[in-house]
């Protein structure tokens, strides 16, 4: 399996800051990540069909102006929808972290409901404490879900860094992809129980909902950074660990991104 030939499409510029790391993260496992400014996606420079997996990443697109994620999502609506649309129906991987999962609600590519993309069914809200929150958590993985990126996992801890992560949607799109498993990820506590109080639910997300996918599982949008935590050292706990001999040898966010390189090495390249 050569996962060389995955090439990764990391969509950079107007207030995005995440693309070093995330790019590191594709890499790290094997795939050819690129970075690519928006404008050179706009003005027809590159397509996205050069790419098996697309990834919105976290930042502060446009500075978060008119609600985070909302003029960047619009860009890229009325711009590139006909190349997303196509994107997706060619069986390809979309991820998107903290502001690129805010842009994927506001596009409308989660939880995109009877396959109906580019309709706004859900959003992140302001955090209830009221704060920009920077902190590490734990995450339930839903082992029903269909989503490609987390097959595999159970708990997993993760930092975080947002002030606008409450997941909400109205009460008949919740009963749906509660009911399709589209609940991917919900805030946890230590012990794997879903935490329904701060601080281990940051923001007073509902249901606790950390991150969501689409129906096909290909499309992925979480809160939490897992580009962020590549290596054991990026733990606050790491002396502690590494005292104990329990130290592992990647940091646990690397799984989404070999679990989406090696779905993508499988089944994409030709």
């Amino acid at each position: 399996m050569d996962c060389s030939r995955v090439k990764v499409l990391i969509i950079t510029g107007f207030g995005l800051n995440c693309e070093k790391e995330t790019a590191a993260a594709f890499t790290s496992n094997g795939a050819t990540a690129e970075l690519v400014h928006l404008n050179d996606l706009l003005e027809g420079k590159r397509k996205l069909e050069e790419f098996h997996i697309l990834a919105f990443i976290g930042g502060f697109s446009f500075g978060d102006h008119l609600g985070s994620g909302t003029v960047f999502a619009n860009r890229v609506r009325y711009n590139l929808r006909e190349q997303l649309e196509k994107f997706v129906a060619d069986g390809k991987l979309i991820i998107g972290i903290c502001n690129g999962f805010q842009t994927l609600t506001r596009l409308g590519m989660v939880p995109a409901l009877d396959g109906k993309y580019f309709e706004q069914e859900a959003a992140l809200a302001h955090n209830d404490c009221g704060v920009f929150r920077d902190d590490w958590i734990y995450l339930k993985a839903n082992s029903a879900s269909q989503c490609v990126f987390t097959k595999g996992i159970d708990l997993i801890r993760l930092p975080i860094r947002h002030g606008e992560g409450k997941f909400v949607a109205e009460d008949k799109v919740m009963a749906r992809i509660e009911a399709n498993n589209q609940v991917v990820l919900r805030y946890a506590n230590a012990d794997g129980s879903v935490a329904t109080d701060f601080p281990a639910n940051p923001n007073g997300s509902i249901n606790a909902i950390a991150g969501i996918c689409d129906e096909t599982g290909r499309v992925f949008g979480l809160m939490p950074h897992p580009e962020a935590f590549l290596s054991p050292y990026n733990a606050p706990d790491w002396t502690a660990r590494k005292i104990n001999g329990s130290l592992p040898e990647k940091g646990e966010g690397s799984v989404i991104f070999a679990n989406a390189v090696k779905y993508a090495a499988e089944n994409l390249v030709g």
